[in-house]
């Protein structure tokens, strides 16, 4: 599932030094946002947070102040040198983009799992999938097209290396022959 549940805290501390401080206490400070809602600062977990944003298409399931409210990562901000998380947009979803959210989730994961099964390129086959589910394919659909796809442009890429290897085979059997006839004139000269 990639539905993941988190409990926030309410910030009333802003600013670098504040940001600081929380990120020193194992907290990222992260803002909640959505149509017809308040901004609401919260702080996260550091360890929870990034264990869920390694996930594809995770929804979050934010617990503060009593409340529960789904949301997706909109921006995630990075040190660039570390990597370490510093702070994270959240933006707040609707159950039914959730559950759209989750089942794309799903079929990543199961395009990825055939792409290593096959032997083929994990990366082609997931972005064949997404552009499938953007042009309006089911994602279940969307998973085989993207699988049968992969496949076929592996078997086109390994036929377009046997072929080149042929062909420089061929230029190294020319190439020897051609050598093979220089030494033989050289032999005949030398008499």
């Amino acid at each position: 599932m990639t539905t993941v549940d988190l409990t926030a805290t309410a910030r009333s501390d802003f600013g670098k030094g504040a940001a600081r401080r929380m990120r020193r206490d194992g907290n990222i400070p992260a803002v909640i946002y959505g149509q017809g809602m308040e901004l609401v600062h919260i702080a996260i977990p550091n360890h929870d947070l990034d264990l869920a944003l390694r996930k594809p298409r995770v929804v979050l399931s934010i617990n503060f102040d009593g409340a529960t409210v789904l949301t997706k990562p909109r921006d995630i901000q990075r040190d660039p040198v570390k990597r370490t998380l510093e702070h994270v947009d959240l933006v707040v979803i609707t159950e039914r983009e959730a559950r759209v959210r989750s089942a794309m989730a799903q079929a990543i994961g199961a395009a990825a799992a055939a792409a290593e099964e096959a032997g083929i390129d994990v990366g082609s086959v997931v972005q064949a999938l997404e552009e499938a589910v953007a042009a309006g394919e089911d994602p279940e659909e969307a998973l085989q097209h993207a699988v049968a796809d992969a496949e076929r442009q592996a078997a086109a890429y390994a036929e377009a290396a046997r072929h080149e290897a042929e062909v420089e085979a061929a230029a190294e059997e020319t190439a020897e022959v051609a050598e093979g006839e220089t030494v033989i004139e050289d032999a005949t000269d030398s008499e």
